[in-house]
């Protein structure tokens, strides 16, 4: 299985990145039409499980002990079956 976490700031949290890509697509690009710009990253890994409540439990443990900083990010992820 693969499986594909997506992780960004929090809602609350200045996205300083998102707004400097914002600015630029609309000052120096011209898309005005643009805003609320937000930017994250997302991991993406292969597991040998197939249960998905295991994977899940899994995944839960990777972002909470490496991967997430739960202070200021939230994550959200998916299983992709081969």
């Amino acid at each position: 299985m693969k499986v594909r976490i997506n992780i960004a700031l929090k809602k609350a949290v200045l996205d300083t990145q998102g707004k400097a890509i914002e600015n630029s697509l609309v000052k120096n690009l011209g898309y005005s039409q643009i805003g609320n710009v937000r930017q994250g990253k997302f991991v993406d890994f292969e597991i040998n499980e197939t249960d998905e409540n295991k994977i899940n439990n899994i995944v839960d443990s990777v972002c909470d002990k490496l991967l997430v900083n739960k202070i200021i990010e939230d994550y959200s992820f998916e299983i992709i079956k081969n």
